[in-house]
């Protein structure tokens, strides 16, 4: 189990993101609990303001932010912000889950927020919490901010070797509401991966019950996510401490579900990098990942986003020594990690790009 002093850390990244890597589940609608690496909470419904904004300058940007292990890597931002621009406020503002900031950034509640790849994938085509609502207005990627990267485990004495042994097992893949949960399923569901998954007994209580139903025999296999290098969700490292458990191999029908689902990435990490405090039987888990962003309105102002991209990726180490949950950018082009074809860039965001020589020419930028 990772160390409370969180080191920072190195990955060696998948052939599905975009160049590099959640909550372990940020909820998908009205928030997150129990998300965040060390067991800090990730929900909330509130709109209330979180410090007050930072800086002083003549640009401004209002950032919503869920609650807990998010909402601390948007201050660890706005901290750094505070100390290294004289041109840009900077105001963390609470925001109901990656769904809800998408909906309130559509409403110009805040000029940006920190949501979710797969939210935002849903957002474009109206799909699930979008199907009865629609966002009505994308926002622009920014950068990456950090993943929430996901495997499987197993109760010891169980018969679970590999992905195709979960079929007529009891499965918990994270509590109902959850942003890791929706993407895990949404990932099992597709082709190849779809029969297997039609035959597990998904199991729908809430993370403060799951160790108790693992240690009881209830739960036969469940999801394991965290942040490479900042640690676990807390009721991981829970039933980490309270039973025996080992890795399960994915399958090439896994792997292949994982590369053709657009709103997950997928990395091979190593143990090393991001040990369980017992030997799961894996020098390195393949992951697929909850990727989370910067994201900006199409009005909010292009050199306020460009100096926020400039501040960031200048001073990254500053943000990391605030909050080890937020990427480690070997370099500048490791900020459009998470970057996808569909989803413009922000002008001001690609301009930073294209002025560092880090600009991807098969994305777009928004108008």
């Amino acid at each position: 189990m990772v160390d409370d002093t969180l080191q920072r850390r190195e990955f060696l990244y998948g052939a599905t993101t975009a160049g590099i890597v959640g909550l372990a589940g940020c909820s998908s609608s009205t928030g997150d609990t129990n998300n965040s690496p060390g067991g800090g909470s990730d929900g909330g419904s509130s709109d209330q303001s979180g410090t007050g904004g930072s800086g002083g300058g003549e640009l401004s940007l209002r950032i919503g932010t869920s609650a807990g292990g998010t909402k601390n890597v948007g201050l660890a931002v706005e901290r750094t912000v505070s100390q290294h621009s004289d041109k840009l406020d900077y105001a963390t503002v609470e925001s109901p889950g990656y769904v809800g900031t998408i909906y309130r950034m559509a409403q110009d509640q805040f000029s940006g927020g920190i949501t979710d790849n797969n939210s935002l994938t849903k957002a474009l085509t109206d799909r699930g919490s979008f199907s009865d609502k629609s966002a009505g207005e994308i926002p622009y990627y920014g950068f990456y901010a950090f993943p929430y990267s996901i495997y499987l485990i197993a109760r010891d004495g169980t018969d679970i070797e590999t992905f195709d042994d979960l079929a007529g097992k009891n499965v918990y893949p994270a509590e109902p509401g959850y942003s890791t949960r929706a993407t895990t399923l949404d990932v099992w569901s597709q082709e190849p991966t779809k029969e297997i998954y039609e035959q597990m007994n998904i199991q729908n209580m809430g993370v403060g019950d799951a160790p108790g139903a693992m240690e009881e025999g209830r739960i036969d296999a469940a999801i394991a996510y965290g942040t490479p290098g900042a640690g676990y969700t807390g009721w991981v490292t829970e039933y980490d401490a309270r039973l025996d458990v080992h890795y399960v191999e994915p399958t090439d029908a896994l792997k292949e579900s994982v590369a053709t689902y657009s709103g997950a990435g997928s990395s091979t990490i190593s143990m090393s990098d991001w040990s369980m405090q017992q030997d799961i039987g894996t020098d390195e888990v393949f992951t697929w990942d909850l990727e989370v962003n910067y994201t900006f309105t199409p009005e909010a102002n292009a050199d306020a986003v460009y100096e926020l991209c400039r501040v960031v990726d200048e001073h990254n180490d500053v943000v990391n020594e605030a909050e080890a949950q937020f990427n480690d950018f070997e370099s500048t082009a490791d900020m459009l990690g998470s970057a996808r074809e569909k989803i413009p860039v922000h002008p001001g965001a690609a301009k930073y790009y294209k002025e560092n020589d880090a600009w991807d020419e098969s994305l777009s930028v928004g108008e």
